[in-house]
């Protein structure tokens, strides 16, 4: 966009772009099973389009405020938080966008408050109304995520009493924590890396991803990533606290287990010797685990439930070539069909496994910024991909990203990434495709009308 941009205007695009995108929710999102709506009626059609309408023009007003951060007189920090917090509020009482997790965590929560293993089955053996909201392909599966999150589910099961309604709100609110947890840590990490903090919270906690789907979605990777940021702020000066939160963030979920590599490399940057500083972070890792996990009652069934996320309907790399290899061996006749997705799934491992050995060979005395694009590595290339698990990396790549161009290219990924998921969750057929083009286009053309009634000459000025 080539019109003229200021603070205010960014707040009022960008605050339009998440009414819409609310708006549109209401008959797109991912409702209550009581109340979806069939993908070909009038109301979810519209809404779609809204939606779509709401992501360019937030996208939109998410470029033009990286351009007043990249001018002469950048916010501040404390400016681009009310940005932040005038974007996220439309998306406070909205349903849930762009994925069916958040029912997930709330049986997950119910189903530990019932003391039943949630690591042993799935949501099925609950029953009942919130078995029912879950995407039918985590129904049957055992809960992927760590002790620390569980025992918030459970926490706000009691408390909510398993009110659908009441659930959703609480779950968005721990949402939002994580993410006030991510833009008090960014602009620190920032300074102990030699950046700006600005432009770290532009990309880290003001980019697309985090408000569709870290705020809308209610995922608890912003948890995650809200405890991960503390805990590498607190390695500098305080590395056992440092150590703990990292922990705890792992024991949200577990890629930023990690983090530990950066804390451990904290330390001896600050001066501490390397066989201290391992064996004092794996102390109170090992404690942080045991105490969490005794206090949530889960047992250590999360352990074996690592590969959850493991399966051949996942869009990865990884699984599409299991699914390729597996289908020109089928033709071939081969009785090693049945192997090829677990193949392709082994040696994606140890590709990541390499990528994330070599960036700590290179990166070492950068610990932050290698944290980041290990993340971003296991992102990636692992065994699953969403949009929102390219934040892991892009939250850290943000604070500590060496040059301009690097930040480029992440903020490019994330504003490619926002358009990569219908707002019901689901697969996308061709007029649903079809109705999400519309919108967009639509939010291009008012964008550029604008800036062509910005760029007219104004009656009686001179020149």
């Amino acid at each position: 966009m080539a019109f003229p941009a200021d603070l205010r205007s960014c707040q009022v695009l960008g605050l339009a772009g998440t009414a819409f995108l609310a708006l549109g929710g209401e008959t797109a999102g991912a409702l209550p099973v009581r109340d979806l709506l069939a993908p070909a009626s009038a109301q979810a059609a519209l809404g779609l389009v809204g939606v779509y309408f709401g992501v360019v023009l937030l996208t939109a007003a998410w470029a033009l405020l990286g351009r007043l951060v990249r001018g002469p007189r950048p916010p501040t920090p404390r400016a681009l938080l009310l940005v932040l917090a005038v974007w996220a509020a439309p998306l406070l009482l909205a349903p849930p966008l762009f994925s069916r997790d958040v029912y997930s965590y709330l049986a997950q929560g119910a189903m530990v408050d019932a003391h039943m293993d949630v690591y042993a089955g799935g949501p099925d053996r609950l029953g009942g109304p919130l078995s029912d909201e879950v995407a039918p392909m985590w129904r049957h599966t055992g809960a992927p995520y760590g002790p620390a999150f569980l025992a918030v589910a459970s926490a706000l099961s009691g408390f909510t009493r398993g009110e659908l309604p009441a659930g959703l709100i609480g779950m968005r609110l721990v949402a939002l924590l994580g993410v006030a947890l991510m833009a008090v840590a960014l602009p620190r990490l920032a300074r102990l890396s030699g950046a700006d903090p600005a432009a770290a919270l532009w990309l880290g906690a003001l980019n697309p991803l985090v408000l569709l789907h870290l705020v809308a979605g209610a995922h608890n990777d912003a948890l995650m990533l809200g405890l991960l940021g503390l805990g590498l702020v607190a390695a500098g000066r305080r590395p056992a606290v440092g150590a703990v939160l990292v922990t705890l963030a792992a024991l949200v979920k577990a890629p930023a287990a990690l983090g530990l590599l950066a804390v451990v490399a904290l330390r001896v940057r600050s001066g501490r010797p390397p066989l201290p500083a391992v064996l004092t972070t794996t102390a109170a890792a090992v404690a942080t685990t045991v105490a969490a996990t005794a206090a949530a009652g889960t047992g250590y069934g999360w352990i074996g439930a690592l590969d959850t996320p493991v399966s051949p309907h996942n869009w990865a790399l990884s699984i599409l070539l299991g699914r390729a290899t597996g289908a020109l061996l089928t033709r071939l006749d081969s009785g090693l069909a049945p192997l090829a997705v677990p193949a392709w799934h082994l040696f994606g491992l140890a590709v990541t496994a390499v990528a994330v050995l070599l960036i700590w060979v290179r990166l070492r005395p950068r610990p932050v910024y290698a944290l980041g694009l290990s993340l971003l590595a296991v992102a990636v290339l692992g065994p699953a991909i969403r949009p929102w698990y390219v934040l892991w990396g892009l939250f850290l790549i943000a604070a500590a990203a060496p040059s301009a161009p690097v930040r480029h290219r992440v903020a490019a990924l994330a504003g490619v990434l926002a358009l990569a998921v219908l707002p019901s969750g689901g697969p996308a057929d061709l007029e649903q495709l079809a109705l999400a083009v519309s919108g967009g286009v639509l939010g291009l053309v008012v964008l550029w009308q604008a800036h062509q009634a910005a760029q007219a000459p104004v009656p009686g000025r001179t020149a």
